[in-house]
């Protein structure tokens, strides 16, 4: 019998992470990065003390999730309606998984940045020798931002594709045509590529995807993100 009520509490801890990755999203979330966390290790091939401090961190974020994920469970069995105290319940295990968060990230930058650097620097020399890299860096970098700030300002009618601010279709125009302006060398070109970026942001306002400060505002942001990229990468 004490044999089989210890295959049981396994079973119950199994089934209680699993519960946990399907209906937690930062669990899975903190399962993906330890996965890559641990493959990253292997391939450096860190010493066993460095895998030792990577297991803990990990460990740690882990328990520190699966708490959060019962305390909140449990604050919502007890409480039908807001309560100040439940609030407070779930705050606080909340900011244990963000310290151990904190904490992971901090053990993972001593034992990795040493290893990092020297492939950080490589690829820099990688890509400094190639505008085409550099071009399509400025160009991911664009769409990126593009999306984070429409994320975070979508408005009811619009989509990531037509409306919102700023208009993505000329930000990625005015960053090719900075692009083509620097790898070029070429101020015709740049002049040349910004006027058929420009063409470009009138098409979406004569098309009522976009306002006239949401196009504008992309022209901008897109010159700019790509300057920043060629002047980090040329400099």
């Amino acid at each position: 019998m004490r044999s089989r009520s210890v295959l049981y509490s396994f079973d119950y801890a199994i089934r209680g992470i699993v519960y946990a990755l399907r209906t937690q999203r930062n669990m899975r979330w903190h399962f993906f990065v330890s996965a890559v966390v641990f493959i990253a290790a292997l391939a450096f091939r860190v010493s066993g003390l460095e895998l030792i401090a990577l297991v803990f961190a990990v460990g740690f974020v882990l328990v520190a999730e699966l708490v959060n994920t019962a305390v909140e469970t449990t604050v919502d069995l007890a409480t039908e309606g807001y309560d100040p105290l439940a609030a407070v319940a779930k705050d606080v295990a909340a900011g244990a998984v963000l310290i151990s968060a904190i904490t992971a990230v901090a053990v993972g930058y001593v034992v990795f940045f040493p290893l990092l650097t020297p492939v950080a620097q490589q690829t820099m020399l990688h890509v400094r020798e190639s505008d085409a890299t550099v071009a399509i860096l400025a160009l991911a970098l664009t769409s990126v931002v593009v999306l984070a700030v429409k994320a975070m300002t979508l408005e009811k009618g619009t989509t990531f594709l037509r409306g919102g601010w700023p208009s993505g279709h000329t930000a990625l125009a005015f960053a090719t045509a900075s692009a083509i302006g620097y790898s070029t060398n070429s101020a015709k070109a740049m002049l040349l590529a910004l006027f058929i970026a420009f063409l470009v942001a009138q098409s979406r306002v004569e098309s009522e995807a976009h306002t006239i400060p949401q196009t504008a505002a992309g022209a901008v942001l897109g010159f700019l993100l790509a300057t920043a990229v060629y002047q980090i990468f040329w400099s």
